[in-house]
């Protein structure tokens, strides 16, 4: 295996990392340095693969006695009201 010499600017905080591995694997810093560059160079191949997330829809309905056909009305009728309480306290203040 060849091998190709270059000088490399690390960050402070990478160096201290890789520099701590060094010691706890008791590997030199360039073996190190070589395996994080290459499982980095594999992409996301080495994180382990969560499992299919699966939604299972479930039908809820509506309580009986509510007009699915008249739910826009009672929207518009609660946004009117509100709407008069704020024009009201805009006019006492």
């Amino acid at each position: 295996m060849s091998c190709m010499r270059t000088t490399l600017t690390l960050d402070d905080d990478l160096a201290r990392q890789l520099q701590d591995i060094s010691r706890r694997k008791g590997e030199s810093f360039k073996q190190v340095v070589n395996a994080a560059l290459r499982r980095g160079l594999q992409g996301e191949k080495t994180v382990a693969r969560l499992p299919k997330f699966k939604v299972t829809p479930k039908a809820c309905g509506f309580r009986s006695g509510v007009d699915v056909l008249r739910l826009n009305q009672l929207n518009d009728e609660l946004e009117m009201e509100e709407l008069r309480r704020k024009l009201a306290g805009a006019e006492r203040g």
